[in-house]
């Protein structure tokens, strides 16, 4: 498949100095947490940048603080509907009357000043008149014709915002690093800001690899199987935002494997592949590797996803994925996902929110490895939470992942897990 060319004349990552290569001298299962280590060491923001209109930035990181132009609130204005008067008029002992001598609206501040025995009719977000600090809730006051009848006990300054209160002209208001969501997007918009500069958008390359892997709607036959892994990348690299550049699937052979990762590291920011990570005659991905660029790890201590490579392949990043779809899911979430938040500039990621929950059924363990089962978080008859295994744990079993709704993540040193204990778990909510 042919992929456009860059449109810029800018480097597209910042990267360190090749990582050593550390297949050979490192044999053993590495902990994952050395790997996210060795990712984070290593991965580097794209430097390119552009000014989009604020419509148009969902999901995108800011390359620049944003710098508030205003107060905001904008003026001192009414938090209540009510009658706004002088504080220092207030009634001591006993209720007092004042003359409401106008009416303030929002958009529409009332003209005159307010006098010592006088009161405003005021509504929530107007601006407060000359004379007046204080609103008294419209539901505290007795009213009579033009007259209001104030009680003691009202508090000076009660009910009004400041100017600035919320915001002060000057402050960062959307740091560098943050990803543009909703909030943000109408908080720009409420100051007035039009456009955001932001990173270019991440690229991302993927294919599958196997003369046994079959595109859906072609004749099925035996030993043969149907590509479900690039849907799944795809999908997943979708709802990260990235631009999705798809190479099919790469049969095993050398020269397939070789030109595919050329084209997709002259393309793109970070590569992926699935399938073609372990150790047989026909998987090429290590080859190609060593002789295209640098290999960071090769296998780690989790299960499933234990043979997923990292490496760095001339400006781009390289990840190879297991060939089986859980363990694609489970290596993209837990490692991909956080190198390409760090690819694409951002800074300030919230970390995945985990919960602890009461296990409902057996989990087996062998210490010496970080295992994620496929779970159903819920909450029993007492509404305390309770997760149990969604049951077959092979990684093959794509239908678990479309059953469960969240991580049991039994740590390195853990063992099996029985009925009744407590375990931390990952929801699904707002991955999937």
């Amino acid at each position: 498949m042919t992929l456009p060319r860059h449109r810029e004349n800018v480097p597209r990552m910042s990267l360190p100095e090749p990582l050593p290569d550390c297949y050979e001298g490192d044999p053993d299962l590495l902990p994952p947490g050395e790997a996210m280590r060795r990712i984070r060491a290593h991965v580097r923001p794209i430097e390119a940048t552009e000014t989009v209109a604020v419509i148009d930035a969902l999901g995108r990181v800011a390359a620049r603080d944003v710098v508030s132009p205003m107060d905001v609130p904008g003026h001192v204005n009414s938090a209540m509907d009510g009658y706004a008067c002088a504080g220092s008029s207030l009634p001591d002992g006993a209720p007092r009357w004042y003359e409401v001598v106008g009416t303030a609206w929002a958009g529409r501040p009332f003209a005159g000043p307010v006098g010592p025995s006088q009161a405003v009719r005021i509504m929530t977000g107007a601006v407060m008149p000359a004379g007046a600090d204080t609103v008294v809730m419209q539901e505290h006051v007795e009213v009579d014709g033009d007259r209001v009848r104030v009680p003691p006990g009202i508090e000076a300054g009660q009910h009004v915002r400041q100017a600035g209160e919320d915001i002060a002209a000057g402050a960062v208001v959307i740091p560098r690093g943050r990803r543009i969501m909703p909030a943000e997007m109408g908080l720009l918009a409420s100051l007035g800001v039009a456009g955001v500069e932001v990173h270019r958008t991440l690229r991302v390359a993927y294919f599958s690899t196997g003369d046994e892997v079959r595109p859906p709607g072609e004749p099925f036959e035996p030993g043969l199987v149907y590509d479900s892994n690039r849907f799944t990348m795809h999908g997943m690299l979708g709802r990260f935002g990235a631009e999705i550049l798809d190479l099919g699937i790469v049969p095993d052979r050398r020269e397939a494997v070789f030109d595919a990762l050329r084209e997709a590291s002259a393309r793109a920011d970070v590569v992926l592949s699935s399938g073609g990570a372990s150790t047989g005659e026909a998987d090429y991905v290590k080859e190609a590797l060593h002789a295209l660029g640098r290999i960071g790890f090769w296998r780690i201590a989790i299960r499933p996803g234990r043979p997923l490579a990292f490496g760095l392949l001339g400006d781009s990043v390289f990840f190879g994925l297991p060939g089986n779809p859980v363990a694609v899911m489970v290596t993209f979430y837990q490692f991909v996902e956080p190198a390409l938040r760090a690819a694409a500039g951002e800074i300030d990621a919230r970390p995945r929110p985990a919960v602890e929950a009461r296990c409902t059924t057996r989990l087996r363990k062998k210490p010496g490895r970080v295992e994620y089962y496929r779970a159903i978080l819920e909450r029993d008859e007492h509404g305390i939470l309770v997760v149990r295994s969604t049951g077959r744990t092979g990684s093959g079993l794509l239908h678990t992942m479309s059953d469960a709704n969240c991580f049991i993540v039994l740590p390195e040193d853990g063992a099996t897990v029985e009925p009744g204990a407590t375990v931390e778990v990952q929801p699904f909510f707002g991955l999937m």
